[in-house]
């Protein structure tokens, strides 16, 4: 199992009222001048917070949520350091419970 951490918050705050494209940006860019694999995604609607464990996390993060889910815990860090109103944490996966931490519920268009 690996070890996935994570920033949520509201879509509308991550996505609208907060520069989360610039910061995403400027970190995909340093790896790249580091030639490192990117290990941070956003996800919709992360289908891990309806996972057994998680009602508390979901209950206080306004709906619809967003997530950056990473493998590397200092970007979360590095990401909560710049955002404010987030909520931080880390599970395992994948788990009979979990078996894709990077699922989303939001509906394809």
């Amino acid at each position: 199992m690996q070890t996935y951490y994570y920033l949520a918050a509201s879509q509308k705050f991550l996505l609208e009222d907060e520069p989360l494209d610039e910061v995403l940006r400027e970190r995909r860019r340093h790896y790249q001048e580091q030639e490192k694999e990117i290990d941070f995604w956003l996800v919709k609607q992360p289908a891990f917070l309806e996972s057994e464990g998680f009602g508390e996390i979901k209950s206080r993060c306004p709906q619809p949520a967003a997530a950056v889910i990473s493998t590397d815990k200092t970007v979360i860090t590095w990401l909560k350091l710049r955002l404010e109103y987030v909520i931080t944490g880390a599970f395992q996966a994948p788990s009979p419970t979990l078996p894709d931490p990077l699922a989303s519920l939001e509906p394809v268009a």
